[in-house]
């Protein structure tokens, strides 16, 4: 790719006038230190002693030579994940007004020697015993394998910005349940409380990096709430942060015995105040089923210790049935675990058949209510997390509305929706695997995004519940040898050294995010250029899936209250199922045919229009084989687009734009012993 050239080149033909003034401005004006005038990215007032960068060179700003931004996306970061969980899960601060000591420093009960880090040792074994001192030893952490210490210093997310990336996903994060089982906290578990408070300090985060260059606006760390100001933070060379949510029961949609306990109303106003905090992607759920979506599993002693809290949370295990197509769920983790103590006298977790591997919950009613409203305020819908059922009937509805705001950012979706995902506009980021398991995922998936033109992403995860990219050892075939340049060429990496701990890839894996610059030349090493090429490109596409977002417009529905006719309508003395049913608007009413094979219905438009989408909400009696066919004159008819392949649910016939008054679905094979059934049939142009 190619880089605009920086502006220190010397033009070859200056006017006599010019050099006056210039020599002018310089005797007479202030003479601005390095830091203010070329050195830009350099603070004027950073704390003193802190964590070093070590990366020189001038990051890259502007567009390349086609006008695109440019640099990698961190899709999925978890900056004030130490604020989530009760406040005492994860330990030490992003950063700290008294400086880095204060900042990077171990929760009291890991004193003496860790004894007391129960989360290490209920998701990883062990005895979870460490070194707990900090700064500036940093013996035993941060670490590629610890969960409970900080591995977001704002320092090291400099580095990963001065080393190529361009936007931050700050996910703001809790679990009310681990929160309240954990016994170390020093705050309440509401997860609304703590999902405002990461906000607020993202917020007093950006100050505090102003404050190091000289005032508001002038600092590398830039919150931004829309497409057209991200770009604007990219062309100047900085970080474009953008607020999203991932929590297990948001708005306090938690279900208690399958019942939910929030209400549309609770929907509307939470997404509206998250949209005021600046969020603008969020999960519906994580973790534990809610009263919105059934989830995708965990595995092993993990998945065992999640599925604890669901049950302690909502008095359900996780359930399972056979999969109706190729995706499906995670296998849910039987290993024992430590959390099983808290279960009550006589519960135990229940054994899962091999057979049945996909969550039974997919979106309830108040799930495709939350899908809708975050359409209504354009904003991006993280589907990883989500059951296969889930994700499947919420692409349904993007699909039926053309809407491109759907994301997958750490690869926790079934993998087999990511081309459903791209042909929407939508996009991926894969999980922080170590550079061999990244590349060869990269290598999979490569020829879909030559197909769709798109780049690539990466989730970290950082101060989440996940490991991350072990070291691959100091004689491993194609280390990362120090220094080496960025990406773009116009900067020089070298290990970072904080305190008097200095981290090298090749040993100690990806044990903060500082290291992401250095993770990237090990993927470049051992996977090939082509794949850096690609994430060197996620910012263009991130910001192209967030753009079209915000100026989707919901098209109009030619069939709406338009007159409609059907070959049959099942007769039932207290309610209709006529034609005019699948018309109207209204999502519980519906039109159901006879119990046949062959059956048609029908909708008049009323005069002639290009047509070139029909989307059918099909009742539990859907067809299974049916033609979608077109007519101006409501004799002569053509088949616009058929499927033999029908599973109900929401669906939507895509074809070239054609004239029709008369639209017509005909039925040729039901799916059920029942007749066809639609709550709604819309009819759209192109």
């Amino acid at each position: 790719m190619t880089l605009i050239a920086r502006s220190h080149r010397r033009r070859k033909h200056v006017t006599v006038v010019s050099l006056l003034l210039l020599f002018l401005a310089m005797a007479l004006g202030p003479t601005p230190s390095s830091a203010a005038g070329n050195d830009w990215w350099i603070p004027t007032s950073p704390p003193t002693p802190d964590a070093q960068i070590n990366v020189t060179g001038e990051p890259f700003t502007g567009t390349n030579s086609a006008g695109d931004v440019q640099g990698f996306v961190d899709a999925h970061n978890h900056l004030f994940g130490n604020e989530a969980f009760g406040g005492r899960l994860i330990c030490g601060k992003v950063f700290s007004e008294a400086g880095v000591a204060d900042a990077l420093k171990d929760c009291p009960e890991h004193y003496p020697d860790g004894t007391l880090a129960i989360f290490d040792y209920i998701t990883h074994g062990g005895d979870g015993k460490h070194d707990p001192v900090g700064w500036p030893t940093f013996k035993d952490w941060p670490a590629y394998d610890s969960m409970t210490h900080q591995a977001n210093y704002y320092a090291w997310v400099e580095r990963a910005w001065r080393g190529g990336q361009r936007v931050l996903v700050n996910d703001l994060v809790t679990n009310g349940m681990i929160c309240s089982v954990y016994p170390f906290k020093d705050r309440s578990c509401d997860e609304m409380t703590s999902i405002r408070l990461q906000a607020k300090l993202t917020y007093q985060l950006q100050a505090y990096i102003d404050a190091q260059y000289g005032g508001t606006g002038k600092g590398w760390f830039r919150i931004v709430t829309d497409s057209a100001q991200a770009r604007q933070v990219i062309e100047q060379g900085k970080l474009a942060v953008i607020l999203g949510v991932e929590t297990s029961e948001p708005f306090g949609c938690k279900q208690i015995l399958d019942i939910g306990q929030c209400s549309k109303a609770d929907i509307d106003k939470g997404l509206d105040e998250l949209y005021a905090l600046g969020v603008r992607s969020m999960f519906l759920c994580h973790k534990f089923d809610n009263a919105l979506c059934g989830v995708r599993f965990d595995e092993g002693g993990l998945g065992t210790a999640i599925n604890v809290g669901q049950f302690l949370s909502t008095g359900t295990f996780w359930q399972t049935e056979t999969c109706k197509g190729p995706q499906h769920d995670n296998p849910i983790g039987t290993a024992a675990s430590a959390a099983e103590d808290d279960l009550p006298a006589g519960v135990a977790v229940p054994s899962y058949a091999d057979d049945a591997q996909c969550n039974t919950r997919g979106l309830t009613s108040l799930g495709e209510y939350a899908v809708q409203g975050m359409m209504k305020r354009k904003m991006m819908l993280e589907i990883d997390h989500m059951s296969v059922k889930a994700v499947g009937q919420a692409l349904d509805i993007f699909e039926a509305a053309s809407y491109p705001g759907v994301i997958s950012s750490h690869s926790w979706m079934d993998l087999n929706w990511t081309e459903r995902v791209y042909s929407l506009g939508g996009f991926v980021a894969q999980y922080m695997h170590g550079s061999e398991g990244f590349a060869a995922e990269a290598a999979r998936t490569d020829a879909l995004r030559d197909k769709y033109d798109v780049g690539y992403g990466f989730g970290t995860d950082f101060n989440g519940i996940g490991d991350h990219p072990a070291p691959r050892g100091a004689d491993a075939t194609n280390k990362v040898t120090y220094p080496f340049r960025s990406v773009d060429g116009g900067s020089v990496i070298d290990k970072q050294t904080t305190g008097s701990r200095t981290f090298d890839l090749n040993t100690d894996g990806a044990a903060h995010v500082g290291l992401i610059p250095d993770w990237i030349e090990d993927i470049r090493l051992v996977g090939g250029q082509d794949v850096v090429n690609d994430l060197f490109r996620g910012a263009e596409t991130y910001l192209g899936t967030w753009g079209a977002t915000e100026q989707h417009q919901a098209s109009v529905n030619l069939a709406n209250g338009a007159s409609a006719t059907a070959s049959s309508s099942e007769s039932n003395p207290f309610t209709s199922y006529q034609p005019g049913r699948a018309v109207d608007g209204d999502d519980d009413s519906r039109w159901a045919s006879d119990w046949s094979d062959d059956q048609s219905w029908q909708v008049d438009l009323g005069s002639t229009h290009l047509v070139s989408r029909v989307t059918l909400d099909w009742e539990r009696a859907y067809g299974k084989s049916y033609r979608i066919e077109l007519s101006t004159d409501g004799t002569t008819w053509q088949t616009a687009w058929s499927t033999t392949s029908g599973d109900g649910g929401l669906d939507t016939a895509r074809f070239t734009g054609t004239p029709a008054r008369y639209v017509r679905v005909h039925g040729l094979d039901r799916g059920t012993d029942w007749g066809y059934s639609l709550y709604e049939v819309g009819v759209h142009s192109a």
